[in-house]
């Protein structure tokens, strides 16, 4: 493609050392794509007659069947996915196939290539959020009123549905396929006619050609075109975001299933055992997913330090962005889809949640409300439950064996209804505050959930 202003071949070493094709292949639909429309637009500027963009168009359609066949050979010595098809079809229908490059760069191809692929992947990918939010609503309505301790700093702290808990998930998911959505609509638009940097004296009709694309419109400065890739980070970054939600679910999971809560069973089809010990049903779904979410953030950080030091405009570290957004990507769907088969296959242990959130202490705030709603100043209550719960572990007794004599050593405003606020069902039906946990707004938070992820 250079041969007129170098005299010497390149040298194989260099051929190997900057080749693409083994990783770039896969933009080969994007790039018949783009390629098939740019010759509808050369045939618009007149550069192209009828004939020629019919020769082009079926020759790039034949190519795009025998790859998908697995009959197409990619040759390292031709570079890129670009180079590769450009040539094939130049070798197949002649002089029309060299008319192909004419008002386009590699640098805009590869740009619109990588949007058109981003594009499609973060659809995909959209699919699969939805389909890990269906899960886990079947398994919260699985769940049906299970109640379990609520945690911070991993100490048990108030009771909570299960369901209320599996639904917190499905609202960051619901973030990431907003953020994911966000990014597809700030992509989406074509860089494809800004040539190498500087557009060309041949002028297409972009806007004809990007309506060709399904791109919402075309970019606007032709040097930024194909030096972007911030749509490639910002896409990067909300699938790590994406990755450290599925990781901080999968530590819940791995807690949940271990012997000391016991508040989950794992399928034998998304766990593994040991080669030493026999015993053993090991969470490796759940492991492995918060270990990769590590290598997407590392991702993200290839392609942020890959990007701050470049000039403007084209440079081929840009070759670089690729690998890091194509293994995010292939990690992502393999994340969502095997997550969602664990959802799906996992049950919730009622016996051993009910025995944990009976745990009197977890209804000490609930003590500390009633004080109040007798009058009592909150940070006063807060003290006087603070030396109940002193006094309920030095005498080894719950708040539930106490006498009403005994709460009121610690303040006059306990009465005879007090042991009222200490029945985990009552407790439980008064969260009823938006965004709280009572049986009816998780219900309802189901049932909205529910009919969001319905296929209309």
């Amino acid at each position: 493609m250079w041969k007129g202003r170098f005299a010497q071949e390149t040298s194989a070493l260099v051929q190997r050392y900057g080749e693409s094709v083994s990783f770039d292949w896969r933009l080969y639909p994007h790039d018949i794509a783009g390629s098939i429309a740019h010759s509808k637009g050369l045939l618009k500027a007149g550069i192209l007659t009828s004939e020629e963009q019919h020769q082009i168009e079926t020759g790039l359609l034949a190519i795009r069947h025998q790859i998908e066949a697995g009959d197409f050979e990619f040759k390292e010595s031709l570079e890129d996915v670009h180079m590769n098809i450009e040539s094939e079809l130049t070798r197949r229908i002649g002089p029309a196939g060299a008319k192909l490059h004419t008002a386009r760069s590699r640098n805009d191809q590869v740009a619109t290539d990588v949007r058109l692929y981003c594009r499609t992947e973060i659809t995909r990918i959209l699919g699969l959020i939805s389909s890990m939010q269906a899960a886990l609503v079947e398994c919260a309505e699985r769940g049906g009123d299970t109640v379990m301790p609520g945690y911070t700093h991993l100490q048990r702290g108030q009771p909570v549905l299960f369901a209320h808990h599996l639904l917190a998930y499905v609202e960051m998911l619901a973030r990431d396929a907003s953020r994911l959505a966000d990014c597809r609509q700030r992509l989406n638009v074509m860089p494809l006619g800004s040539g190498a940097l500087a557009g060309s004296t041949i002028i297409l009709d972009r806007e004809f050609v990007a309506q060709q694309l399904g791109f919402a419109g075309v970019t606007q400065n032709s040097m930024d075109a194909v030096s972007d890739r911030d749509f490639v980070a910002e896409l990067l970054f909300a699938i790590s975001l994406l990755g450290v939600h599925l990781s901080r679910l999968s530590e819940d999971v791995i807690l949940w299933a271990s012997a000391e809560f016991g508040f989950v069973t794992l399928s034998d089809a998304h766990t593994t055992g040991s080669s030493l010990m026999p015993q053993k049903k090991n969470p490796d779904v759940a492991e492995l997913t918060r270990g990769k979410s590590a290598r997407l953030i590392g991702n993200l950080m290839s392609i942020l330090t890959l990007l701050k030091g470049l000039p403007m405009t084209y440079n081929r570290d840009l070759q670089e962005d690729k690998e890091p957004l194509f293994d995010s990507i292939d990690t992502t769907v393999i994340a969502l889809e095997v997550f969602t088969e664990m959802i799906t296959g996992m049950d919730v242990n009622q016996a051993k949640t009910t025995a944990a959130a009976s745990d009197p202490m977890l209804l000490a705030t609930d003590l500390a409300d009633y004080l109040v709603n007798h009058g009592v100043p909150f940070r006063q209550a807060h003290e006087v439950i603070g030396k109940l719960v002193a006094y309920s572990i030095e005498q080894q007794r719950t708040f539930g064996d106490m006498k009403l004599e005994e709460f009121q050593r610690f303040s006059p405003a306990f009465e005879a209804d007090v042991t009222a606020c200490l029945n985990l069902e009552t407790a439980m039906t008064a969260r009823k505050g938006i965004g709280a946990p009572s049986p009816q707004n998780v219900k309802a938070q189901l049932a909205r959930w529910r009919k969001a992820l319905t296929p209309e």
